[in-house]
């Protein structure tokens, strides 16, 4: 409970302490964001307004991971786990390429940075190295950070999805890693569209996933076999990284609130994407994700949506995509949109907690 709390904090205040330099750094060399002309019109005041915040978001994140561990490690010479690792490493992948995509479009002084080809294929890469090493680094009991068998709160067995020859099942296993982690990170890139709207919709799934993966910990089959525990690899450093995640969302968010002062750019929003995959992964909850993110699912199906029907019958659906444009441009303010869309976000994540939890006790017996 001490490393949860250390890695929270130390993410908080380093992120609430940063993101002022980064604003007065990047204020200072006129690094600022590029506004779409097609946007809606009240965000043309948002023109110049620093932005690859997200730098804040992930040293945030690396220093309270880290440096809780390092507390820890003195203490009993515990380290990092693979699962928490894995997940630091698509974070940083994430980021990384995110910060290629504002670096272009800050130097080239227009809202386009990487295309989409570059995107893919960075995407693509990371969730190569991510998958294979998900199935790797077994514990004592032979647990791994990750399993092919699809998860809503644990594996389901008859949905298994490397089936076949060992070749074969990789290869479709690859490709459904791929698929959550382009989707994942892509829609909290979307969703980063208004003033702290991402920042706070995110810190709200990582705080469920805290409580999540404690849980998992408390209920770790390898401490205990009795009904309902959960058979996941390394649940408390789990944990501690979705704490670290909360910490830096929440410390950004002091300073990207209405009217935000820096945005996290595709640096931070790739990069919580990033995160979000990851966990859904090593906590073995990719169903349970899709609940418990559901604002982020929204925001992306409006743009599938939009698309689709325009190029099939060129009518709208949505005034604007994504969708907390539609509402924008219907008359709402952009904090009235923000709040109740992390209002929105607090129900999901309700949801999708109650879902996790009423498992467990059918598990145990309480529902019988």
């Amino acid at each position: 409970m001490i490393q949860l709390i250390l890695s929270g904090a130390i993410a908080f205040l380093v992120s609430v302490f940063l993101t002022p330099v980064l604003i007065r750094k990047f204020s200072a060399e006129g690094l600022g964001q590029e506004i779409r002309e097609e946007g809606p019109k009240s965000h043309l005041r948002k023109r110049g307004t620093p932005t690859m915040g997200g730098i804040a978001i992930i040293a945030a994140i690396v220093a309270g991971y880290f440096l809780s561990h390092l507390v820890t490690y003195i203490q009993t010479g515990v380290g990092p786990s693979a699962s928490g690792l894995l997940v630091m490493f698509l974070v940083l992948a994430m980021g990384a390429l995110g910060f290629a995509d504002d670096f272009i479009k800050l130097y080239k002084g227009r809202n386009l940075g990487l295309n989409k080809t570059a995107k893919l294929v960075g995407q693509l890469a990371a969730a190569l190295i991510f998958g294979v090493l998900l199935l790797q680094f077994p514990d004592a009991s032979g647990l791994t950070p990750g399993s092919t068998s699809l998860s809503l709160i644990r594996d389901i067995p008859f949905l298994n999805l490397a089936p076949g020859p060992v070749w074969f099942g990789m290869i479709v296993f690859l490709v459904f890693v791929f698929i959550v982690i382009a989707a994942w990170t892509n829609a909290v890139n979307l969703t980063d569209g208004l003033d702290g709207l991402a920042a706070g919709a995110t810190a709200l799934l990582l705080a469920t996933y805290t409580l999540i993966s404690f849980w998992q910990f408390r209920n770790s089959c390898e401490a205990s076999l009795g009904s309902g525990c959960y058979n996941v690899r390394d649940p408390l450093d789990i944990a501690v990284i979705s704490v670290a995640g909360l910490g830096a969302c929440l410390g950004f968010l002091w300073w990207n609130a209405a009217p935000a002062k820096i945005f996290m750019g595709d640096t931070g929003s790739l990069a919580l994407g990033g995160l979000v995959a990851g966990l859904s992964f090593v906590t073995k909850t990719e169903l349970l994700m899709v609940i418990i993110g559901f604002i982020f699912v929204m925001e992306v199906a409006s743009v599938a949506i939009q698309i689709a029907v325009f190029q099939t019958t060129g009518k709208r659906v949505f005034r604007m995509a994504p969708l907390h444009h539609h509402f924008e441009n219907g008359g709402w303010a952009e904090t009235t949109v923000v709040v109740r869309f992390w209002l929105l976000a607090g129900i999901f994540n309700m949801i999708g907690a109650a879902i996790f939890y009423s498992d467990w006790l059918s598990q145990v017996g309480v529902f019988q």
